[in-house]
């Protein structure tokens, strides 16, 4: 008889006075979600992010939407970082690195990220118009932003090409989720070590 497999779920609650945001996360998954931010199109990239990834994702905001949408989709991002954090553990036996570029119609977007417990951002993403319906296009930065923070992870968003602003944000989601699918896979090769030379990845 095979080993039971031990499933990697992590659940945050976080209440400030701008959000009440409770997240559950389950990384082997079947990118099964169920999303409500308040934020319609925030919540449309959401579930490409579950389902491409698929890590199963419960997310619930209330947010300080008569201001604007920024603390919502910013404390969303915090929330699934430190979720994923919380469900990763030691980070043993993970594949940690993985890279894609996402091609939707006419756009192309590259994501890289090393899942190291080192947090950074880098960002070259450029939007030709300010929103997406209602939605503040520059709001995309700040989640990945908040969500590689906490999630302590290196992540590297590259847009090739694109003319469409729904599908820059679209291929951004996209290829984040399928590298963060790669990355945190266990590597059956090497499931009982942490993947690193230092013998630690936090």
């Amino acid at each position: 008889m095979g080993e039971t497999m031990i499933r990697r779920t992590g659940s945050i609650s976080r209440k400030t006075n701008e959000t009440s945001v409770s997240v559950s996360v389950d990384l082997d998954g079947t990118g099964a979600a169920k999303i409500s931010t308040g934020v319609g199109f925030f919540d449309h990239m959401l579930d490409q992010l579950s389902r491409h990834s698929l890590i199963d994702m419960e997310i619930d905001v209330k947010g300080d939407l008569h201001i604007d949408d920024h603390h919502t989709v910013e404390d969303t991002g915090i929330a699934i970082g430190q979720a994923i954090s919380k469900a990763l553990g030691d980070r043993r036996g993970i594949t940690r690195y993985a890279s894609i570029d996402l091609a939707m119609d006419e756009t192309m977007t590259k994501a890289a990220i090393d899942v190291s417990g080192r947090p950074f951002l880098v960002w070259n993403v450029a939007f030709t118009a300010p929103k997406v319906g209602t939605f503040d296009t520059e709001l995309v930065r700040e989640f990945f932003q908040a969500l590689a923070q906490n999630a302590g992870i290196t992540l590297h968003i590259l847009n090739h090409y694109g003319a469409n602003n729904h599908h820059i944000a679209e291929t951004c989601f996209k290829a984040v989720a399928r590298v963060l699918r790669t990355a945190v896979e266990i590597d059956p090769r090497q499931a009982s070590r942490v993947p690193s030379t230092k013998g630690t990845l936090v």
